[in-house]
């Protein structure tokens, strides 16, 4: 094993073995390199009349480029985004991020916790997620709704058994925290490290647990690991803050987790992509919150380190063009105003398809899944094939939606209009009585 490698291995063992114990075959191996990287960045300090290190163009003073290109940005110099960024992500905007975690998640309190990691959107934070901690084998706790790329990337990549709870109860009422409980439970007697993912708000049926729901749930792993299970908790908050009810909790379950036992590793991955809507920018975080016996500073270090060697093994590093407009907006003084504007006109959507659905004439097709934040809602169809309903109101009603296993539709009030809401709902019900007529 590399000596670095075994240098930040010895940081994580001397303050938390717990943690050590949690690391995949790989993430016991990753380390950030010493060698280009290292040396380029003492020049940078040092290197004050010549420094000929880094692996860019430069003309004059200022990096190298192409008019046709710098042409279409403006209001930011090249040298803010044509250079490579950190494999750690830019600094002031890891700050930055850090500092919103604490204001978004009042319980974290005065919790130590890693600074953010940035990864090229959270789908990359959840492939980083099973190289450092999934192991081949490795039981993953999952609702039996959810986001279909976790197969791709827990699964397929790395190996792991994904054992499945219910998510709702069959009257489709609320979460099923009493299966949830019973899968979790059972998993930890029969395996020394379990590892769960909670998404909220829900891809794909745009539930958030309630302050009580919250609340228990946290219970529970807490209590697991203090009865000696490895947990390794990640928090998929990939829409984050779009919670549209009073009663859902609106804090990430990583603020009601993060340092609360030994054998408790809490994974924070979230990001610009839905909380700012920038899809396309591709800007994530990585965050540790962990318990041990010394400072938690090295241990931290140590993990952001390694996530750092994940990305710098993988895609080197991320946009930087990405970073610097959201760090310069999230500095602008607008910013939560600007956030506010969206939010209210998705909570408008997301009320909309309430009332909509209020009315009894859609029971006779399909039941709804509770849904309160997010982007997303799902149906239950009663007598029909969701595949063929989605291809018949294609075909026929040139309307898309999602099918979802047999019965399950799912639709995406995000970027539906509040007028075509019931026109969505008519069409939907008609496709259900074309299939049944034959």
């Amino acid at each position: 094993m590399n000596a670095i490698a075994e240098e930040l291995n010895k940081t994580i063992i001397e303050s938390n073995p717990h943690i050590y114990d949690m690391l995949s075959d790989m993430g016991k191996a990753l380390f950030f390199p010493k060698g280009i990287l290292s040396q380029s960045a003492e020049a940078k300090i040092k290197a004050d009349k010549i420094n000929a290190t880094i692996g860019i163009a430069k003309e004059g003073n200022s990096v190298l480029s192409l008019s046709s290109i710098t042409q279409y940005i403006t209001g930011i110099e090249p040298d803010e985004y044509l250079p490579y960024a950190p494999s750690f992500g830019i600094a002031a905007l890891r700050e930055k991020w850090k500092k919103s975690l604490y204001t978004k998640n009042p319980s974290l309190g005065n919790q130590a916790i890693s600074l953010p990691v940035v990864t090229s959107g959270i789908t990359h934070g959840v492939s980083i997620l099973s190289d450092l901690w999934v192991n081949k084998g490795d039981v993953i706790v999952l609702p039996d709704m959810m986001w279909g790329n976790y197969n791709m990337t827990f699964c397929v990549r790395n190996g792991a058994k994904i054992v499945h709870y219910k998510t709702y109860d069959e009257a489709l009422t609320k979460f099923n925290i009493d299966s949830f409980e019973a899968v979790i439970r059972k998993q930890a007697q029969e395996n020394d490290k379990i590892i769960t993912v909670l998404n909220f708000p829900h891809n794909p049926s745009g539930y958030t647990l309630s302050k009580s729901e919250a609340r228990r749930v946290a219970q529970i792993l807490i209590e697991l690991a203090q009865k000696g299970t490895n947990v390794v908790a990640a928090c998929d908050d990939a829409y984050f803050g779009l919670f549209f009810e009073e009663e859902t909790s609106k804090e990430s379950l990583f603020a009601k987790i993060a340092g609360r036992d030994k054998r408790l590793l809490a994974v924070k991955l979230d990001g610009a992509t839905k909380e700012d809507y920038v899809w396309g920018f591709r800007v994530g975080f990585v965050t540790y919150g962990i318990a041990g016996d010394k400072d938690m500073a090295p241990v931290l270090e140590a993990l952001e380190k390694k996530t750092a060697g994940c990305i710098r093994g993988n895609i080197s590093n991320c946009s930087h063009l990405s970073q610097t407009i959201l760090l310069k907006s999230m500095c602008d003084d607008n910013y939560d105003a600007l956030k506010q504007e969206k939010f209210d006109l998705l909570k408008r959507r997301a009320k909309k398809m309430k009332q909509v659905l209020s009315d009894p004439k859609y029971a006779d097709g399909f039941e709804v899944y509770p849904f309160n934040s997010g982007y997303f809602m799902c149906i239950r169809l009663k007598d029909v094939n969701a595949e063929q309903l989605r291809l018949h109101l294609l075909d026929n009603y040139g309307t898309g939606l999602i099918s979802i296993g047999d019965k399950n539709i799912r639709v995406a009030f995000s970027c539906l209009e509040e007028k075509d809401v019931k026109t969505l709902f008519d069409i939907i019900l008609s496709g259900i009585n074309d299939l049944r007529k034959g």
